[in-house]
């Protein structure tokens, strides 16, 4: 099987970073698989998944791959990690229940580390999270949404795991609800 790898990348937003990005992958024979991309006040963040095309020993690659994210570094001003990882293909899960969580009221610190706590210690995953930050068209406050894919276990219920968000939004003043 190829050897995966994990590429996290920013760089101040300007056209140019994904094709430099892609650029890397494609020309040291690697397939891209995942990707995330987006700009965050001006700065643009990638999360990549990609393979190696050859199935032998990817050590060189892995090092020439290093190298190379120095070098976009270096020359483009693009800050890139990489690292091997390893991949089980999973089979889909038959013990978890697949939701989503919204969560919407006045911005304030501490909104994703209540929920995502509260979620940790009830053993609920979150396998992706968005969120952000609108000022509201009649008061101009600052809106805060953010909507979280989470898989609970079956050994949680879906009213204990509601009532405890709903704890949360009364605390933070701040509508939660799971769908």
């Amino acid at each position: 099987m190829a050897q995966k790898y994990l590429l996290t990348a920013f760089s101040e937003d300007r056209p140019g970073i994904v094709a430099s990005i892609s650029q890397l992958i494609y020309e040291n024979g690697c397939s891209l698989e995942k990707s995330a991309m987006t700009n965050l006040s001006g700065e643009f963040a990638i999360l990549l998944l990609f393979s190696s095309m050859s199935d032998g020993d990817n050590g060189d690659l892995l090092e020439k791959l290093t190298t190379e994210c120095r070098r976009l570094e270096r020359d483009k001003g693009i800050t890139a990690y990489i690292r091997p990882i390893d991949v089980d293909e999973k089979k889909p899960r038959a013990d978890i229940l697949k939701k989503t969580v919204h969560v919407e009221g006045l911005d304030q610190a501490g909104i994703v580390y209540k929920i995502s706590q509260f979620l940790a210690t009830n053993m609920v995953n979150i396998s992706h999270l968005n969120s952000s930050v609108r000022l509201s068209p009649q008061s101009g406050a600052a809106l805060y949404t953010m909507t979280i894919q989470v898989e609970i276990p079956h050994t949680l219920s879906l009213q204990t795991l509601e009532d405890g968000l709903g704890q949360i939004g009364d605390q933070l003043n701040v509508d939660v609800t799971v769908s």
